[in-house]
């Protein structure tokens, strides 16, 4: 880890706090492409951290040291950047902006005590990030904006602050507004609204404070007014409004106190134009960060119950109280293994401490319950991919722990003696499968090591053995998910394919037929034989199966009967005439023929289990059923005709539409979607919807597949076998 700490410039050692209030958790949020990570690299820098800003396009920045990240130049992970500023330690943590990732952001927002919103001034933002915001929201998470990249020819600083309004609501408002150069294009100052100050950049960092230059006085002016009138709106003290009305200057100091309190309450949300290129804001932005933004002790703590689920007492964000943190992050490092990033919601978590690591809740996504009992190694402080040691870590604040041979994102750590569990948090399901098969027999096995790492750290990856399809699939969030799950398989050294994700049918019979079943050999040494006639009966769909017994006169003996049944079964599984179960049928065997020394068990399970076979091919080719999901689907109201119409596309029967209740603008439309038409519906939906739409899926019931899409079905059914 110390060369990549030198090929990275860090320097110094991790800044260690021992009080709660000298921490903050700030999660920056926005849309791939906004500038998150560029400006995480250049506060890092600003802040003395590193010794010199990396670039996204280079594959050299803190927060991008995922292959996978240098490579598609995105983020696709969530990371921990801490720094120390006014003696008090940021953890920043840098999320990934596209929607493949929200597993990610999810995680981001877990660890942190406000948000960030980084818009861009050249590209404005997407939908999800306003959906976002509403999120946050839901929660009382105080939040900021960072319009930025502001030395972009086309950037448009007050078209970025339009939109914020419009789209996030009242109250976002700038405390500066950028200061044009001689040239009237480049950015080189900020002029401050409360302080009626110029902090001019030209010299760079920090800015020299002055006076404004009398043409900046009309635009501070107005725009003072105002962010006045919105703080003062905010304010506990009901005498302000009538001081500011009535035309008493209200004190700089008394509006900063107030909008401090606004911002950690979360109800006053102030914007800062940024330039990471040319460092505009940077130092400002810190100061805003360190305060106007909550500390842990101002943010409500998740709730814990006792590993059994019995109620326990709220948490405090108490050094001395008992110990209970989060992994928030779970990440396998070649050079040092398993690395967890946790955060410490109370208690203080020490070297060589005895925990109590527990995950519960998370069995249908490969997570099975586990509690385990281990010993804490060394902690550190990390910073991207390097590691920092440290010596203790106190609530509130964050760290990574390694080699932990139980610890998996969403996993709760407390002390050996009081085992908690912390509530979990909300993750989306994933919903694109993708069909994976491994090239050798060794690289099954390497293959299954490498999966349990990639589950163990990302609780949006659903794997799925299924025993019908005989398939390995993966359940992914979107195509640039499963591309950085298939890229982390291979650096594991696995050679693997991907393959057409297969649907589980099911075969039935349409029509009463009759079957014989005749099963001779006597060529030599104990014979065998056994004959049975049997009379199929489809029945109603989801009705199962029966078997009747109206043998007579004991042509089959009745110590056979139940091996003819048996027999019938396993034909039903192995299918009929495109290999899937058969359903919905009785069974009866009304007559057969027994020899006294040939005869057998094994012998009339064969002779059952031709006959079926006997009664398919006179009955008529089985017809097959495919499964079909109820899909409830969450999209704008602006898109809601063109995914009614995708969905007759897909042969689905839209069967009602009605206003989002949790969200204004939006609609929810139901209806019943055949499962082979969903395999892809993650992607197709997403591009209808810019990124917006969401669904999930239930099974409803089966029924017939139309007979071009059966045959096609069963000459791939044919080719494979």
């Amino acid at each position: 880890m110390a060369q990549r700490n030198q090929e990275k410039g860090v320097t110094g050692s991790a800044p260690v706090v021992t009080e709660p209030g000298r921490v903050r958790n700030v999660v920056l949020v926005g849309h791939s492409g906004a500038g998150k990570t560029t400006l995480v690299e250049a506060l890092l820098a600003a802040s003395g951290t590193i010794g010199r800003a990396g670039t996204v396009t280079d594959g050299t920045t803190v927060c991008d040291h995922d292959p996978a990240a240098v490579r598609q130049q995105r983020s696709v992970s969530v990371c921990c950047a801490p720094l120390l500023h006014r003696d008090v330690k940021i953890n920043l943590l840098d999320t990934p902006g596209y929607g493949d990732f929200v597993g990610e952001l999810r995680a981001g927002l877990r660890a942190a005590d406000a948000a960030l919103f980084v818009v861009s001034a050249v590209d404005g933002m997407d939908a999800a990030t306003a959906a976002l915001w509403e999120e946050c929201a839901a929660v009382d998470m105080p939040r900021a904006v960072a319009v930025a990249r502001l030395d972009h020819p086309r950037a448009d600083f007050d078209e970025a602050v339009a939109l914020c309004q419009r789209v996030f609501g009242d109250n976002v408002l700038p405390l500066y507004l950028p200061m044009l150069g001689d040239d009237g294009v480049s950015v080189v100052g900020l002029m401050g609204l409360i302080t009626r100050r110029v902090f001019d950049y030209s010299a760079g960092l920090p800015a020299a404070v002055r006076e404004p230059d009398p043409e900046h006085l009309p635009a501070i002016v107005e725009a003072r007014n105002e962010l006045i009138e919105g703080i003062i709106a905010e304010s506990e003290d009901e005498t302000l409004m009538d001081r500011y009305l009535g035309g008493e200057e209200i004190d700089a100091e008394v509006l900063v106190t107030d909008l401090e309190k606004a911002v950690a309450r979360g109800h006053f949300y102030p914007v800062v134009p940024v330039c990471a290129e040319t460092g505009v804001g940077l130092d400002v932005l810190l100061d805003g960060l360190v305060s106007a933004f909550p500390s842990p002790l101002e943010h409500e703590l998740p709730a814990v119950t006792g590993v059994d689920g019995s109620p326990r007492p709220p948490l405090d964000c108490d050094p001395d109280g008992p110990l209970v943190a989060e992994v928030v992050k779970t990440t396998v490092d070649r050079h040092v293994g398993r690395v967890s990033l946790v955060r410490v919601f109370s208690g203080t978590l020490r070297p060589d401490q005895v925990i109590h690591v527990s995950g519960h809740g998370m069995a249908e996504r490969g997570h099975p319950d586990h509690d385990a009992d281990e010993r804490v190694g060394h902690l550190y402080s990390p910073l991207g991919a390097a590691l920092r040691e440290v010596p203790a870590v106190i609530a509130g604040d964050i760290c990574a722990i390694t080699k932990s041979g139980s610890a998996e994102t969403g996993d709760t750590i407390s002390a050996k003696e009081e085992p908690l569990l912390v509530a979990p948090w909300e993750m989306p399901e994933p919903l694109l499968p993708v069909a994976i098969v491994a090239k050798s027999r060794a690289d099954e096995d390497a293959l299954a090591r490498n999966l349990a790492r990639l589950v163990a750290g990302d609780p949006t990856l659903r794997l799925e053995r299924n025993a019908e399809t005989h398939q390995l699939v993966l359940w992914c969030m979107g195509e640039a998910h499963a591309d950085v799950l298939l890229d982390r398989l291979r650096a594991g050294g696995v050679e693997l394919e991907t393959e057409p994700v297969r649907v589980a049918l099911r075969e039935t019979f349409t029509v009463a037929a009759k079957g014989h079943g005749r099963h001779v050999k006597q060529s030599g040494g104990h014979g065998q034989y056994a004959v049975c006639d049997i009379e199929v009966e489809p029945l109603p769909r989801g009705a199962g199966f029966e078997f009747v017994d109206k043998v007579v006169g004991g042509a089959v003996p009745h110590n056979y009967i139940p091996s003819v049944e048996k027999g019938v079964r396993a034909q039903m599984e192995r299918g009929l005439v495109a290999g899937c179960p058969v359903v919905d049928l009785r069974v009866t065997l009304f007559d057969g023929k027994a020899h006294s020394v040939d005869s057998s068990d094994a012998a009339f399970q064969t002779a059952g289990a031709l006959a079926l076979r006997d009664a398919a091919e006179k009955g008529g080719q089985p017809t097959l059923l495919e499964p079909v999901d109820e899909v409830t689907i969450r999209v704008p109201d602006s898109s809601v005709g063109a995914v009614m119409g995708d969905l007759s596309g897909r042969r689905g029967r839209v069967l009602g539409t009605e206003p989002d209740p949790d969200a204004e603008g939006r609609t929810l439309v139901r209806a019943e979607v055949p499962a082979t038409e969903l395999l892809r519906y993650a992607v197709e939906l997403r591009s209808m919807t810019a990124g917006t739409g969401t669904f999930r899926r239930e099974f409803a019931r089966y029924e017939p597949m139309p007979p071009h899409l059966a045959d096609q079905f069963r000459k791939e059914h044919s080719a494979r076998t």
